[in-house]
């Protein structure tokens, strides 16, 4: 079974922001997460993801149990640390937000 690919408003307000080929790369990567959702660099666990885009970085959960990717955050190299202790400590938000998208 496919996965679900969803966003939080602040990724999508974070990647509004981006160049416009690298909004692009962005979006490819939501069909090819659909049925490939482990692509990417572990960040601390098995289940917390990044994909670089040149200097940018994407970050994603995946939560195998219900079936979906979400897209939380992004970073340059130089706030990298900081966004994802960020994600780290809202890893409960996130996954009670998913539980609604999957509902």
């Amino acid at each position: 079974m496919a996965y679900a690919v969803y966003t939080t408003e602040t990724f999508d307000k974070e990647v509004e922001e981006f160049e416009q080929d690298k909004r692009e790369r962005v979006n490819k990567l939501f069909p090819k997460l659909r049925d490939n959702p482990y692509t990417g660099d572990q960040v601390r666990f098995k289940f917390f993801r990044e994909k670089r885009i040149d200097e940018k970085r994407v970050y994603f959960l995946v939560y195998d149990d219900i079936k979906i990717v979400l897209f939380v955050g992004t970073s340059d190299k130089k706030d990298q640390q900081k966004t994802i202790n960020h994600i780290s400590q809202h890893f409960v938000d996130f996954r009670k937000y998913a539980e609604k998208l999957a509902n």
